[in-house]
């Protein structure tokens, strides 16, 4: 549980450095969306064929799916 917590900050750490804009999210909803991108993530990559069941997304695609969520919400509130 706390490794996927810290895992989930860095990925959510990660996608909000490389979307272009400001995100003004705090600790907690950039580990939410850490964890978040990784669930789209996996959840895609079981859909698409990639991963097995209950096999995890990696660290690139995790990030993708976290890039993913923020381009949704940005979109949403504008």
């Amino acid at each position: 549980m706390i490794s996927t917590i810290i895992i989930g900050f860095i990925i959510g750490v990660l996608a909000k450095f490389l979307y272009p804009g400001a995100q003004r999210l705090g600790i907690i909803m950039t580990t939410l969306l850490g964890i978040g991108g990784s669930v789209v993530a996996s959840w895609v990559g079981q859909t698409m064929g990639w991963y097995a069941i209950g096999q995890p997304a990696g660290w690139i695609a995790s990030t993708l799916g976290a890039i993913a969520i923020l381009a949704i919400v940005s979109g949403l509130r504008k």
